[in-house]
């Protein structure tokens, strides 16, 4: 079923769904209290719709169906609205209805979305004066006055689904937590998180973290999809459903920028920030502290629904929900081991590498007595030679460092830094649009018994490559290779564990894969490649489209040149 078809049965299920007063019925326990009659073909419609819903959430997080508003109480529906003739069957009721037809931004540059939905995110701040002012440096509470803004994120009535749908696993997807007199603890029972075990443990009073909601949620997928492109790495996130007066966790600091985005309800946040250089943009997050190690904080705030809160890196926090609500939040995470450390740690080694192989310096012998006055027990020795000796020591250790700094290959450091982004990135999240014009929806298809819509890629084909950091080319292992992040599953590393996919180019096929990847997000004519011949050209653009890298800027249709 296409997302058309799909939008017109999700619109026309939801006219059922809803009471007289025209409030839309989120679960099944609303349409039970609401005087609606329940039979088994409004319990298969609810269902129906849940699953509609679900599949629907892939588009634009503003983007809005107008749900019509009818009287339940004068029609009656035919049970074969359900297949797949939805669309079809619309005339089939006996009211009219009308459809705001959903406004889909189109953006041709994944670089442009992610801008989107970074302003969207931390609004209402720009994202000049954000990057200015706070990003790395301090804190920022943004107060909206409108609870509605982080509605589409993701609900407690979702999560509930979400558990009841999926095969959720204790301490894999989901931590249950306490913070009680100062004592952080894990309740985390042995294998599936059935909703009901969750809920139990939560009306103890006890914290429900998830731990990979963009694995199940498609607003919080796209969310973090998107914004990989904003900040060049990957972006996760977690989500906490805390029980009204009550905290899950104990002040500490994390390795992650954090996005605390407030969904439902109310929680008091309490924020310090460093007490030292050595918690500035840290890399790794703390213990759980005390009460004792802080002092008095120097934001202390009550995030309501539809508020935002950043905080970097090394800044301390703690929260607990408000004696009368329950809280849900969820934190977008970034710039985890992004750190110019990081990719010094790449690039060090192999400049070692590199200077020990041109440098005879590198490998001269150490001092035949070097251990007679270095080490530590001669770091603070007043003998006038071994003082002169150190800093000889030191003299030379500074000219191999010089050189070595000469011969840092940062390029290839920043195509390693690249690859783990690959590894690490979700899978990309495609409209209708961009399903139908690559290999996830277009080409052959099953039609009437029979393989239809054989198509081929011909010299006129207009392409580009699917998103900005879809795939990386790199010279690795005296070959030439093109990660890429298509084949990604929405669990972090779940199929590939150690390292991306990747298609060996060879080196007659490379100056097209440079072209392409220099010219996003421009379309170009397979004809254009910069290879020697129209094979080579074919060859490579079936390659990438078999791989789902590259997108045409029309359908491929049997017959017709995309």
């Amino acid at each position: 079923m296409d997302d058309n078809v799909k939008e017109n049965a999700l619109s026309v299920l939801e006219s059922w769904i809803l009471s007289n007063n025209s409030v839309i019925l989120d679960n099944f326990h609303e349409i039970q209290t609401s005087g609606i009659e329940i039979t088994e073909e409004w319990k298969k419609l609810y269902e129906f719709w849940l699953s509609l819903k679900q599949d629907l959430s892939n588009s634009c997080i503003d983007d809005e169906i107008e749900i019509v508003k009818i009287n339940h109480d004068n029609g009656s529906l035919n049970e074969k609205i359900i297949p797949s003739g939805l669309k079809r069957k619309r005339k089939l009721l006996r009211f009219p209805t009308r459809k705001k037809k959903p406004t889909h931004t189109k953006y041709e540059d994944s670089r442009e979305k992610a801008s989107h939905i970074f302003s969207w995110m931390i609004s209402s701040v720009d994202v000049k004066q954000f990057m200015d002012e706070y990003w790395e440096k301090d804190f920022l509470h943004v107060k909206r006055n409108n609870s509605q803004y982080y509605k589409k994120v993701l609900s407690t009535v979702e999560i509930d689904r979400i558990l009841r749908k999926n095969y959720i696993m204790f301490t894999k997807n989901i931590d249950i937590t306490t913070y009680i007199n100062g004592v952080r603890k894990t309740h985390n029972p042995e294998g599936r998180a059935y909703a009901s075990t969750v809920w139990d443990l939560y009306s103890t009073g006890a914290s429900v973290r998830f731990l990979n909601p963009q694995t199940y949620s498609n607003p919080v997928w796209k969310i973090c999809e998107g914004l990989q492109d904003a900040f060049g790495c990957f972006v996760g996130a977690n989500v906490y459903l805390t029980p009204p007066g009550t905290q899950g966790f104990a002040p500490h600091y994390d390795d992650i920028e954090a996005f605390v985005l407030q969904l439902e309800g109310k929680k008091r946040w309490r924020v310090y920030r460093p007490r030292s250089q050595a918690e500035e943009c840290a890399l790794v997050s703390s213990p759980n502290l005390s009460e004792e190690d802080l002092e008095e904080p120097d934001l202390d705030v009550v995030l309501e629904a539809g508020d935002l809160l950043y905080f970097p890196r090394g800044f301390i926090h703690q929260a607990n929900a408000l004696p009368d609500v329950h809280s849900l939040h969820i934190t977008v995470s970034s710039f985890q081991n992004n750190s110019w450390a990081n990719f010094l740690e790449q690039a060090v080694p192999a400049a070692l590498k590199i200077a020990t192989s041109e440098n005879p310096e590198f490998r001269r012998g150490l001092p035949l007595d070097y251990l007679s006055y270095m080490g530590l027990v001669h770091s603070d020795n007043n003998d006038i030679q071994k003082m002169d000796l150190r800093k000889l020591f030191r003299e030379k250790a500074r000219f191999l460092m010089d050189f070595l700094a000469d011969m840092l290959p940062l390029d290839s450091a920043a195509d390693q830094m690249g690859k783990k982004l690959i590894h690490d990135a979700l899978p990309p999240i495609l409209s209708h649009d961009e399903r139908v014009r690559t290999i996830y929806n277009g080409g052959e298809h099953w039609e009437d018994n029979d393989v239809v819509n054989r198509v081929e890629i011909t010299p006129d084909t207009k392409i580009r490559f699917l998103k900005a950091n879809i795939a990386r080319l790199i010279m690795e292992e005296d070959e030439i290779r093109l990660y890429f992040s298509t084949e990604n599953s929405r669990e972090y590393h779940e199929l590939f564990p150690e390292e991306p996919p990747y298609l060996v180019i060879e080196s007659h096929l490379a100056p097209g894969v440079e072209q392409l990847i220099l010219s996003y997000p421009r379309f170009m004519s397979v004809s254009k490649l910069a290879l020697e011949d129209l094979t080579s050209k074919i060859e490579l653009t079936a390659m990438l489209w078999e791989k789902g890298i590259v997108i045409t800027k029309k359908p491929l249709i049997s017959g017709f040149d995309g």
